[in-house]
């Protein structure tokens, strides 16, 4: 159970981590340079359909995060432990920052361009970015290892 649960959080992370960078990199560009009569629009319509992708998988995630943290810690003392403890704690700032900075954001956006808040959010999402980019090394290499007999099970 344990390496199935490991297995989706891997995919789930993976996933996030190519949309983050897509967002990133091409689709926060491409809205700075719609016409600003179309842009409220455009946003309103990237928030819709972007919740539809990003909710689900971040759900996923956190579940799969607390269940492989619960997983560990009542396997008794294992080496796994601090691998998904880390794994889940990377989890909290990308929500937070989620939460609290980028949706908010989009929220004033929707109602019409603003330059500077867009380079905030652009600037701003890179934690979000890097944070992703890293749990997903992260949990790359905590399957492998699992995987291949370098970090026993308990």
């Amino acid at each position: 159970m344990l390496v199935a649960v490991l297995v989706v959080q891997v995919a789930v992370t993976w996933a996030l981590v190519g949309l983050i960078w897509t967002i990133q990199v091409v689709h926060y560009p491409l809205l700075a340079g719609l016409d600003p009569a179309d842009y409220p629009r455009w946003q309103r319509f990237h928030m819709r359909r972007i919740t539809l992708v990003v909710g689900p998988l971040m759900v996923v995630e956190a579940f799969t995060a607390g269940l492989l943290i619960v997983m560990a810690l009542r396997s008794g003392p294992s080496s796994l432990v601090p691998w998904v403890v880390v794994g889940g704690l990377l989890l909290v700032p990308v929500w937070l920052a989620t939460a609290l900075v980028q949706a908010p954001a989009h929220g004033r956006l929707a109602t019409g361009f603003d330059a500077a808040l867009h380079r905030r959010l652009v600037r701003t999402n890179w934690v979000r970015t890097l944070l992703w980019t890293g749990r997903g090394l992260l949990v790359t290499l905590l399957v492998l290892r699992v995987l291949h007999g370098r970090l026993p099970l308990s």
